[in-house]
């Protein structure tokens, strides 16, 4: 299928390097490989089988290598800025191993690897190579001046652009690749005219996710003045609330009621029970509690703190949630998702992930 795909590279390109869509890469890969899709979620890892996140890019190759991006810290920028030479150096690889930390205890990863397409004149050149933490006790300063910084790790050579907050990585091209000859349609329109006006089938376009039907993203945010923090005693923080003891895992996801005002069907209704699924496949039992049905809990509520104070987070007992802390790994909003199904239980049935760095609650209300 990527070579079917490459030889259309006339719709979008005049060169002889065929064209391909990274997106479209990413969704041909798990398709036909039957992977999980997780390139528009908040994760390091675009795909996954069971336990192994697969990064999958794609790319021109020149002299079988690369310098492609692998991460994107724009909201630790002023962290980033005060930093200089191998000091900047670890603490960039600091954050990259915690965003892939992060993904492997969301979802049980514990096998990576990279998937590349490499592209060159009439090839696509296939192959894999590791997916890598950087190590921490090797790195070593390549240059660091104005722009970017410059460093490796024995194995592995990185560059971070500064004024756009964007780590890169080299990827060289191994013994083992699979190369795929790719003769380009001079004429794909000619091609696509003659297959649409003669097939006689109808084409049924894929049906697109209603916004407030089959899903909706809430904030584990609060503003104040403009400025993202976590609350001291709800949210993410409820266990240090005041008024009674409080279990050190009472934790709850807002959903403010603009979210209800907008979308009054998409929950069931205050306590009404309904099925969570998690990342990593796992079940919890949820409902919508509290004044106004602001808050998402688990039942029981220890449930959804241990998961994500303890499991993701790796927060101490009583140890405060912070916006940096969500910074850190990337991500601030999450995705409920409707999957429209029952359980043999008579539950609604709901998915939970990170909703994806495109959007997030701001751009998700404010559409």
């Amino acid at each position: 299928m990527l070579k079917l795909m490459a030889q259309l590279s006339r719709l979008f390109s005049e060169s002889d390097i065929p064209y391909l869509d990274y997106r479209l890469t990413e969704n041909l890969f798990c398709r036909y490989y039957k992977a999980y899709n997780d390139a528009r979620s908040c994760t390091a890892y675009d795909a996954r089988f069971s336990n192994v996140g697969i990064g999958i890019k794609t790319f021109i190759l020149k002299n079988n290598q690369s310098v492609e991006k692998i991460a994107e810290f724009n909201k630790l920028k002023k962290t980033l800025n005060g930093l200089h030479g191998i000091d900047l150096a670890k603490q960039l690889g600091q954050y990259r191993n915690d965003r892939m930390r992060f993904a492997n205890d969301q979802y049980g990863v514990n096998e990576t690897q990279y998937h590349i397409v490499g592209r060159s004149d009439g090839l696509l050149r296939i192959f894999n190579t590791p997916y890598e933490e950087v190590d921490l006790e090797h790195i070593h300063l390549i240059s660091d001046d104005e722009t970017s910084c410059k460093f490796e790790d024995e194995k592995n050579e990185f560059s971070f652009n500064k004024s756009k907050s964007v780590l890169m990585k080299r990827f060289y091209v191994p013994r083992i690749c699979k190369d795929v000859k790719v003769d380009i349609i001079e004429d794909p329109l000619a091609l696509l005219e003659s297959f649409f006006m003669t097939k006689k089938e109808v084409i049924k376009e894929a049906k697109a996710r209603t916004k407030g039907v089959d899903y909706v993203i809430l904030p584990l945010y609060a503003l104040k003045k403009g400025t993202k923090y976590i609350p001291e005693k709800s949210g993410l923080n409820q266990f240090n609330a005041g008024g009674r003891k409080r279990n050190p895992l009472e934790v709850y996801v807002p959903v403010p009621i603009a979210v209800h005002k907008n979308y009054p069907d998409f929950f069931p209704g205050r306590d009404t029970p309904f099925v969570m699924e998690m990342p990593d496949k796992s079940i919890l039992s949820a409902k919508i509690c509290q004044d106004n049905g602001k808050a998402l809990m688990s039942n029981p509520n220890k449930d959804l703190g241990e998961w994500l104070l303890r499991k993701l987070l790796h927060k101490k007992e009583f140890e405060l949630v912070t916006i940096e802390d969500l910074d850190r790994l990337g991500f601030d909003s999450i995705c409920i998702e409707n999957l429209h199904q029952i359980t043999n239980e008579g539950e609604p049935l709901y998915r939970l992930s990170f909703s994806n760095t495109e959007m997030n609650y701001d751009d998700f209300i404010g559409q």
